[in-house]
């Protein structure tokens, strides 16, 4: 479904999105597995629009910075990411960069805080750190 490159890509943005700190980040809490999932379910018509738009996001890291963005630091991710959801961006993009950024967080979040179920939240991680607690 994604190249090596592209998920490595997907893992860093959801690792920004979600950095880790006392919890677990994104991609070790479960979004990567939460949004694997719904690419065979209900995301499956946005497959095509991740993969072009982590490819667009690396090339722009490229261009910017002079390496893929998986491989940059965080401050320069977070620095690439705000420019991007500023709309900000010197690489031509096959779709909406804000528009891309905004569903990767939508998606990022609902992996993160969804019931365990679904793929995300392992071990309910998300639910602990705001104090969710499940009853019944």
């Amino acid at each position: 479904m994604f190249s090596t490159e592209q998920l490595a890509v997907l893992r860093a943005v959801v690792d920004r999105i979600i950095p880790p700190d006392d919890f677990p980040g994104g991609w070790e809490a479960g979004v990567g597995d939460y949004l694997l999932g719904q690419f065979q379910r209900d995301l499956r018509d946005r497959v095509e629009d991740y993969r072009q738009g982590v490819t667009a996001l690396d090339a722009e890291a490229q261009a910017v910075i002079g390496r893929g963005f998986a491989l940059l630091d965080a401050a320069q991710q977070d620095d690439l990411l705000t420019r991007i959801e500023a709309g900000k961006v010197v690489t031509p993009w096959s779709l909406d960069p804000v528009g891309f950024f905004q569903m990767v967080v939508e998606h990022a979040m609902e992996g993160f805080y969804s019931d365990p179920g679904n793929g995300g939240n392992h071990g309910g991680v998300a639910w602990q750190m705001i104090g969710f607690e499940v009853r019944g």
